[in-house]
């Protein structure tokens, strides 16, 4: 399904937009060495609460998770990518971690997704894959217009991605968001320019640049949910919602 949304739906997805931004930023801001994951998840499920607002994740069971999933954050720590389910872990000084979440308000969701390191170690190799997901994410919100297609997109990310010598895993990308967290058109994060669906005005988009730093291939941990890179290695992700409108893209989760 691919939802063209009205103005008034628009207006709502701002609203909802930027409060994942707000609670995302202030899971950061929380995120210090010492910290259990668990804490991340109550913190952000009173802020969801509190806003009058719906996790997407809490009773979210699709095809690919052990699910109902029965959190509100995604926690996914260095080799930890996607999905990663909230558990008993304590965050350490140079941690790489990577925050993804998706609410629910007044029938429109939007989703989004931040990495960052905890602490006062700053691994270079860390930064430097962030920074790359970071800038892939912009590449393609540039490109996204009404007249564009999906594959403008999926080329801008993974030109940025492959500049930086990172393997592209194409299981697992951007989406189409509205109602419902996750819709069509998929979003790879590589892709040949001018092939795909035509972007139109009132269409959101969840944009997700993420890479491991040696390997294409992911694997399933025990939980059934939180996805790691095969060898091992460390791992960044970066997401925002945007909206097509008349003049280009419009990022709803970007931070104030």
């Amino acid at each position: 399904m691919i939802e063209i949304l009205s103005r008034t739906e628009l207006h709502r997805a701002r609203e909802v937009g930027a409060l994942v931004a707000d609670i995302l930023q202030t899971m950061k801001g929380r995120s210090m060495v010492g910290v259990n994951l668990l804490e991340i998840d109550q913190w952000a499920q009173a802020m969801i609460i509190d806003a009058g607002a719906q996790s997407c994740y809490v009773d979210y069971s699709p095809s690919f998770g052990r699910g109902p999933f029965g959190h509100y954050i995604c926690t996914s720590v260095n080799d930890a990518v996607l999905h990663g389910l909230p558990h008993d872990y304590t965050l350490a000084d140079g941690d790489l971690v990577s925050l993804d979440l998706a609410v629910s308000k007044n029938g429109v969701a939007a989703d989004s997704a931040i990495s960052f390191t905890v602490g006062d170690s700053k691994p270079l190799d860390s930064l430097a894959m962030i920074d790359a997901t970071e800038r892939a994410l912009s590449a393609g919100i540039a490109v996204a217009g009404p007249g564009a297609r999906i594959g403008d997109i999926s080329h801008a990310i993974g030109s940025v991605l492959s500049a930086g010598g990172y393997p592209i895993n194409t299981q697992f990308g951007g989406h189409g968001i509205g109602s419902t967290m996750h819709q069509d058109p998929h979003i790879a994060n590589a892709g040949r320019p001018g092939r795909g669906y035509k972007l139109r005005p009132g269409l959101l988009l969840a944009l997700e640049p993420w890479v491991m730093a040696d390997t294409a291939e992911l694997i399933t941990d025990d939980d059934g949910w939180t996805l790691r890179s095969a060898t091992g290695c460390r791992t960044a992700h970066s997401e925002h919602t945007i909206a097509i409108t008349d003049d280009g893209a419009e990022i709803l989760t970007l931070a104030r």
